[in-house]
């Protein structure tokens, strides 16, 4: 009984003591605690971050950036220039300043190539044009050089100089499924004397658009001798065509149907040569 009575006096003075000693424990104790708690949960979170903002690879997004900017091939390289560069149609000066002409400064050939050029290119053909103002009676010794150093410096699968006729609308027009066209005419220069060689392309683009549009050319015109250059700068490469497109009666519309037709035809040719190559 007196050894229970010790052993309840001991816890009560225990208990009794121990709100005391607390008051006596070092504050420092407690805030390193509580540091060490709130410290570990900002490196969880920290981490946290660092992962959620980590880039994303961008390897796949670049390569598809690669592809989508990669050109198309080009079927060929064509170079379209005027010696006559101010040959006009009467139709489509009118309807610009009121006055018919034969010449014009602006209003000429030189539109006909850029259009035949948009043409082309819509349809991955390279295409260059060579705008150079010489004078019209010495035309074609005037732009030789010019033509000659383009060539000089690039690679043609088909030159063209592009002109206009002087016959009226009755010769220079065809209809065909009620569509009315500007007929062209190709010119070769028998001077040249390897004009076998642009004779053989200027055939063969001429029967190709005649399958297209049944008499949408007047054929191909052989020229040489006294009285008309009978060369025509065909001598400086091997696919130099020169055509006459129209008339001086022809519309714009009619001229504009006939490059759709002239455009497809070089388009086919290229194909049909590249197909020869393989």
């Amino acid at each position: 009984m007196k050894k229970n009575m010790q052993i309840w006096l001991v816890i009560v003075f225990v208990l009794f003591l121990f709100p005391v000693v607390i008051q006596f424990i070092p504050e420092e104790s407690k805030i390193s605690n509580s540091k060490i708690i709130k410290e570990n949960a900002l490196i969880v979170y920290a981490s946290n971050v660092v992962a959620e903002e980590e880039p994303v690879p961008e390897v796949e997004i670049e390569v598809q950036t690669e592809l989508e900017t990669e050109e198309e091939p080009k079927l060929g390289k064509v170079l379209l220039y005027n010696t006559h560069s101010t040959e006009a149609y009467k139709p489509i000066t009118k309807a610009i300043d009121g006055k018919i002409a034969v010449n014009h400064q602006t209003e000429n050939v030189v539109k006909m190539s850029e259009k035949l050029k948009s043409l082309l290119e819509i349809n991955s053909v390279e295409t260059d044009t060579l705008n150079k103002a010489v004078p019209y009676s010495r035309a074609y010794r005037e732009i030789r050089p010019f033509v000659k150093q383009q060539i000089s410096e690039n690679e043609y699968d088909l030159i063209i100089d592009i002109h206009r006729d002087d016959i009226g609308p009755e010769k220079s027009t065809i209809i065909h499924k009620e569509e009315r066209y500007a007929k062209i005419a190709f010119v070769l220069g028998l001077d040249n004397p390897s004009y076998k060689e642009n004779e053989a392309i200027t055939k063969r683009l001429n029967a190709i658009m005649e399958k297209k549009v049944p008499g949408i050319t007047r054929g191909v015109i052989p020229k040489g001798g006294a009285g008309v250059d009978g060369k025509y700068n065909q001598d400086l490469h091997p696919k130099l065509v020169l055509l006459e497109l129209g008339g001086v009666g022809n519309s714009e519309d009619e001229l504009n149907r006939t490059l759709t037709v002239l455009s497809e035809a070089i388009l086919e040719m290229f194909d049909e040569e590249e197909l020869e190559q393989k």
